[in-house]
Parts: C-alpha cells; sequence; structure tokens
C-alpha cells in the first residue's frame, strides 16, 4: 500500500474514531462514566476535563458517583454537569454528586434507534467522502502521467475494498450500540 493511500486509510479511522466517540453521547439506559468525557470544570480559572478533578465511579447499572478531591469544587462540577445538558439532574449530597440515569421507554428506545441510524449514515457519508477525494487523488496521478492505466484500476479497486472494509467497522460498532439500546 502506498503512502497516500495510509494517509486516506488514517483519515477513515479518524472518522471512525470520531463517530465511536459520538455514540457515547447515545444514554442506552445503563450508566456509563464516557457520557463524562467532555464535561468541563473550571477548575482555578481552567477548564479542566472531570476526570482530573475527581474520581468516578458506578456503583450500579443506573448510576454514576462523582467524588472530587477537593471539596470546595462540589458546587462548580454540579454547575458543569448541568450545563453540558447531560438529561439528568446531578444529585448533591455535600460530599459527592449522584446522577441517576433511568431506564428509557419504549418510545424512547425507538427514537435512540432512529438517532443511531443517522449517525451511523453520517459515518457512511464521511468515509465515502474520503473515499472520492481518494480516487480523485489517483486520477490526478494518472493525468500527470506519474501511474499507468492499470496502476489507476489497482489503486481504484484497492480504495474501494479499504471503503467497503470501514463502512462494515462503523456498521459493526453502530449494530453493538444498537444492541445495548434496546437491552431492558
Amino acid at each position: 500500500m502506498s503512502d497516500w493511500l495510509k494517509d486516506f486509510e488514517t483519515k477513515m479511522d479518524k472518522s471512525i474514531g470520531f463517530f465511536a466517540d459520538d455514540l457515547v453521547t447515545l444514554r442506552a439506559g445503563r450508566a456509563n462514566p464516557a457520557i463524562l468525557d467532555r464535561v468541563m470544570v473550571e477548575y482555578y480559572g481552567t477548564p479542566t476535563p472531570i476526570a482530573q478533578v475527581a474520581s468516578i465511579s458506578v456503583p450500579e447499572a443506573h448510576m454514576i458517583v462523582i467524588q472530587p478531591w477537593d471539596a470546595s469544587i462540589l458546587q462548580d462540577v454540579e454547575k458543569a454537569i448541568n450545563k453540558a445538558d447531560l438529561g439528568v439532574n446531578p444529585q448533591n449530597d455535600g460530599k459527592v454528586i449522584r446522577l441517576s440515569f433511568p431506564s428509557p421507554t419504549e418510545e424512547r428506545r425507538r427514537e435512540l434507534v432512529k438517532a443511531l441510524g443517522k449517525k451511523t449514515e453520517d459515518a457512511r457519508v464521511a468515509i465515502r467522502s474520503i473515499r472520492r477525494e481518494a480516487m480523485d487523488f489517483a486520477k490526478s496521478l494518472k493525468k500527470k502521467s506519474e501511474i499507468t492505466e492499470d496502476d489507476l484500476k489497482s489503486y481504484e479497486n484497492e480504495i474501494q475494498k479499504l471503503t467497503d472494509a470501514k463502512i462494515k467497522e462503523a456498521e459493526d460498532i453502530a449494530a453493538k450500540k444498537e444492541k445495548e439500546i434496546l437491552e431492558v
């Protein structure tokens, strides 16, 4: 595989990584500490990831407990969680913050699956866009006479195989998330 083709593969991998990270925001009813990854707490004037200022635990399937190492920032953590709009209300008992995640209703599960389908299609579109970019690059090499017609066909086949593999990878991630959402 040529260097430029590896660059396009890396771009596709980044798209899949972004897609997988984006799926974390789809709450399946089970408490997942990764939902807090994007929550930033104002700590001594600097926005800091919540995981760097507190211990996060999941004592039961539908609850996350956040215990700041510095008790003075408990209100700041609570404020950051509210601001992040996670769809849950933090309960502050003066020592820890508890986040309770109710089990989603059947209707809510269907909405989540629908949202998952849209995110999956967006991932496919992103990967196909990178494929088009790679195909255009290969054609430009042919135009400049840097590769032959046979090389172009070979590269086009490689690009298509790579695209199919990456789309399958994204669909596998989506199928796993859908199973998690539909699990009662």
